[in-house]
């Protein structure tokens, strides 16, 4: 399955070079509106709306949408209740399962489930 991710510190973008899976892709903040055309897993950065608004781009963009199967989220504990807040936010908006969340760019602990969470769906 293809792992999308949206990178703002290069936290996230850490943590997918950790992952085994090579089939990945960088939402580009500045050309975000790119169809993927297979089903995908998405990891977002917490972040308020503005700074994530790339991301929603591309979920609206041709059937990307559709072809969400689940997403992940990093962020910092230190927050609370909005730890997470943006990967929570995108599962209600479109009606997919958060597979998994993390702080910052994840531990190895952190690798082994997310990827046991995505084969999870892929069957």
């Amino acid at each position: 399955m293809k792992i999308v991710y949206f990178s703002v510190t290069g936290q996230t973008k850490r943590f997918v070079k950790k992952l085994t899976m090579n089939d990945t892709y960088e939402i580009d903040p500045i050309d975000p509106e790119i169809e993927v055309g297979e089903p995908f897993v998405l990891i977002v950065p917490t972040y308020e709306k503005d700074i994530t608004e790339p991301v929603t781009d591309f979920l609206y963009y041709g059937n990307n949408q559709e072809l969400l199967q689940g997403v992940a989220g990093t962020g910092n504990r230190n927050f609370a209740e909005l730890f997470v807040f943006t990967a929570k936010d995108i599962a209600m908006e479109f009606n997919v399962p958060l597979l998994y969340t993390f702080e910052f760019n994840g531990t190895t602990k952190d690798v082994t489930n997310f990827e046991k969470a995505v084969k999870e769906i892929e069957s």
